[in-house]
């Protein structure tokens, strides 16, 4: 019995397991299911782009260089003498206006040589009247010497007087013409003399105006050599100044970025047509004034390949603001922007370009390449004359994969479209 039971269970343990694998043999047609297809089409990558459209543009260059004052005044000693006096405002960095006296010169000698000269004129005055009572004396002598001489020739000529009273009266009129004519030579000399002394009194006259010296015009008191009691010579700078009624900046402007402004002005270039604001960095805002183009340098800069232009600020203390605006002074170094009159153009950034291409949206919403020559650039931006037109719709962003064809979502970036175009009209920069 217990025989017959081992083999039944054997038995069993062999079947259960056989009929379980058949039965999952035939369920698994049954439940067998299609794999899932990848077929399936992406969703469209989205993109930035920028609708073109000419926007105002303000071509411009950036310059640098230092302020100078536009006039510099030396006061140098024209006369000999001891400073006697000097104004209050005579001191380094002081304002002065026109006409105000600052230093004085002791006139002593002045004043003394003039009275000599006064009195040598008057001298000549008695001399010359003296010279005149003498030549009409001298010259009565002359007419009574010439009479007798006519009488005595005519006596002789009758066989009356003898030939040596007719030459003594002869001699009598030559010494009456040379009496006469000493004192026309004496009287010649005291009217030259008369001039070389009227001319010493002018000097000395106008010597006295140059003890006294004065502010030209409105300045700025420098460096300042000459002190109270200090005796000077003729030619020594008493002290230096500059005006204060314009300052100048001779900014350098690199050649290769004047493309802007030279192509705004065409073929007949004046730079008196440019538009020029002087700009300083001050803690918080930029300071500016606005000046005027004067000149061009002479030379280009050999080292920096720069050219020279001179601007002018025209009161510059009257622009001061304390806290926004401070006093352009000598040796400031300054920005210098020159800009040409506005204009429409179309302008994208130019980091847009990509070797010469840029990459566009189509009409079908798909990607496509075109190749673009930018005229020239201002800062990050490009201005483009050929190869784009207003409605171009640009990618301003870069795809993850760019393929031209590919089927994007354009997404109008309107906040670097009003970027764009306050840049290109200078915005962003100032006060």
């Amino acid at each position: 019995m217990s025989l017959l039971k081992t083999v039944f269970l054997r038995g069993l343990a062999v079947a259960l397991p056989s009929a379980a694998g058949v039965a999952a043999i035939m369920l698994s047609g049954a439940i067998a299911q299609a794999p899932e297809s990848k077929g399936k089409s992406p969703n469209p990558a989205p993109v930035r782009v920028l609708t073109l459209a000419p926007v105002e543009i303000v071509p411009r260059v950036i310059g640098y260089g230092a302020v100078g004052p536009a006039r510099e005044w030396r006061a140098v000693a024209r006369i000999d003498g001891e400073v006697v006096e000097t104004a209050p405002d005579l001191a380094n960095g002081e304002n002065v206006s026109a006409g105000t006296p600052l230093l004085r010169i002791d006139d002593t000698d002045l004043r003394l040589a003039l009275a000599q000269t006064d009195a040598q004129l008057r001298a000549l005055d008695v001399k010359d009247a003296t010279l005149r009572a003498s030549r009409a004396l001298s010259q009565s002598d002359l007419e009574l010497s010439a009479a007798e001489l006519a009488r005595q020739r005519t006596l002789q000529d009758q066989g009356v007087a003898t030939r040596s009273r007719l030459e003594q009266a002869d001699r009598a009129v030559l010494a009456a013409r040379a009496k006469v004519t000493e004192i026309d030579n004496q009287m010649a000399l005291n009217a030259a003399e008369r001039e070389v002394l009227t001319a010493q009194r002018d000097i000395a006259r106008r010597s006295l105006d140059f003890t006294t010296i004065r502010a030209p015009y409105d300045l700025r008191i420098g460096a300042v050599s000459a002190e109270l009691g200090q005796v000077v010579t003729r030619g020594a700078t008493l002290f230096t100044a500059e005006g204060t009624e314009a300052a100048e900046i001779a900014a350098q402007f690199p050649l290769g970025r004047m493309a802007p402004v030279v192509r705004a002005l065409g073929p007949e270039v004046q730079v008196s047509n440019l538009r020029a604001v002087v700009r300083l960095p001050v803690p918080g805002h930029i300071a500016e004034w606005p000046a005027t183009v004067m000149r061009v340098g002479e030379a280009i800069d050999a080292r920096t390949q720069s050219a020279n232009i001179v601007v002018r600020v025209d009161d510059p203390l009257d622009l001061t603001q304390p806290g926004l605006r401070p006093p352009l002074r000598r040796n400031m170094y300054v920005e210098v922007e020159l800009s040409a009159p506005a204009r429409q153009a179309l302008v994208i950034p130019a980091e847009a370009i990509s070797a010469g291409r840029v990459l566009l949206v189509g009409a079908d919403d798909r990607l496509e390449t075109r190749s673009i020559v930018p005229a020239y650039a201002i800062g990050g931006l490009a201005i483009v004359t050929e190869g784009l037109a207003a409605g171009d719709r640009l990618v301003v962003t870069d795809p993850t994969l760019a393929i031209p064809g590919m089927a994007v979502t354009p997404l109008e970036d309107a906040r670097l479209a009003a970027a764009i175009a306050a840049e290109a009209k200078g915005g962003g920069t100032g006060e």
